[in-house]
């Protein structure tokens, strides 16, 4: 339970299921049933700088939220869906989905969630100042830079500069409280209900 601040730069990495490319994990809660994905939820940021088909992730939701690049169009079991940056986009998992590039190369944010352990959801919130995020028992928050100048601010009233896609996360009750002036994606995870 409590804060941490969790590094860009420190995030491990880690191999796409179906081999082509890698992911920065943020951060996971791993799943102790010993399934092959390994997790209950998972935060990460992947870079894409080719064309093709996206892993699949056979009971798990997904949230994905283009953070750099021009566009992506998914098609996701067949229907196409135009991705435009900080605009989430939510789908399942096991659905067949390829990407096309219009733009050229992506960086994208994604939240996975175990359909049936928990459930997740992300909003994209613009900090002009200040800004507090509280955090329920039973529930993980995320909080990443975006853009601009945001800064977390402690108790005492000091504040840690947050680095872009650096990532402040709050275990159980709490309050995230942001200072500066920029652009977040709060992420939510709680138990599936």
């Amino acid at each position: 339970m409590g804060t941490a601040v969790l590094r860009e730069d420190e995030y491990r990495r880690v191999p796409w299921k179906n081999g082509g490319g890698t992911t920065q994990e943020v951060a996971a809660r791993r799943s102790g049933d010993g399934d092959g994905d390994g997790f209950d939820w998972r935060v990460s940021v992947a870079d894409v700088a080719s064309e093709g088909p996206f892993s699949a992730f056979p009971g798990v939701d997904r949230v994905i939220t283009l953070v750099e690049g021009d566009g992506m169009v998914l098609s996701v079991d067949g229907a196409e869906h135009r991705l435009v940056p900080l605009e989430p986009f939510a789908f399942p998992g096991d659905a067949v989905t390829d990407c096309r590039l219009p733009g050229g190369a992506a960086r994208d944010m994604n939240l996975m969630t175990r359909r049936g352990r928990t459930a997740g959801r992300v909003r994209v919130l613009d900090v002009a100042g200040s800004l507090a995020l509280a955090c329920a028992d039973d529930e993980t928050l995320l909080v990443l830079p975006v853009g601009g100048d945001i800064a977390l601010e402690g108790a005492d009233g000091g504040r840690v500069p947050l680095g872009r896609l650096d990532c402040v996360r709050q275990d159980g009750a709490g309050t995230v409280r942001l200072a500066g002036g920029g652009t977040v994606a709060e992420i939510r995870v709680t138990p599936a209900r």
